[in-house]
């Protein structure tokens, strides 16, 4: 494949969103290009201590979404080390990337912190700029009273998923 891919569409599931205390659980990617079809994707788990899981997958949040907590929990012993999943993401940027590589994704700059602490090898690859669809949804719904409604999987992959196909109903809008 000739590196095309210029968006790095990333979608962490975590522990919880504090990036000093929580940890990654589960990674999506899918590389594309500014016409937001995908190129590329690659899915891993995190293998956390159940300990750490059971502490902090506490809250109003995890109890709304029982569902997706249970299966983050049940796939944690599938998961690999830290080192390992930063090592899987690092190669796929090398596959499907050229130089530039800039973050894609909703409420980014939170995954980006993770990012930036757990995986320094990855963040270094990261173009400071990100596309922020957060940013998009802020907008329509303030100032022109549209809104999107995604799907809330609280899954990676799907989440990503989401997100592109807000983003390209946001864009609808600009033709």
């Amino acid at each position: 494949m000739s590196k095309k891919a210029t968006l790095l569409w990333i979608d962490l599931e975590m522990t919880g969103l504090d990036p000093v205390q929580d940890r990654i659980l589960e990674v999506a990617c899918v590389a594309t290009g500014w016409d937001l079809k995908p190129l590329a994707e690659m899915t891993g788990v995190v293998q956390v201590p159940a300990e750490l899981m059971e502490e902090r997958m506490v809250g109003e949040f995890w109890e709304k979404n029982k569902a997706s907590r249970e299966a983050l929990m049940k796939q944690n012993v599938e998961g690999v080390t830290t080192e390992k999943m930063e090592q899987m993401v690092l190669k796929f940027i090398e596959e499907n990337f050229g130089k530039e590589v800039i973050l894609a994704g909703n409420s980014i700059h939170q995954d980006r912190k993770f990012i930036d602490r757990e995986w320094p090898e990855v963040a270094r690859r990261l173009h400071y700029r990100m596309l922020d669809v957060s940013a998009w949804k802020v907008y329509f719904e303030g100032a022109l009273g549209k809104k999107f409604t995604k799907r809330e999987a609280h899954r990676a992959l799907d989440d990503i998923r989401g997100s592109m196909e807000e983003l390209k109903w946001y864009l609808t809008f600009m033709k």
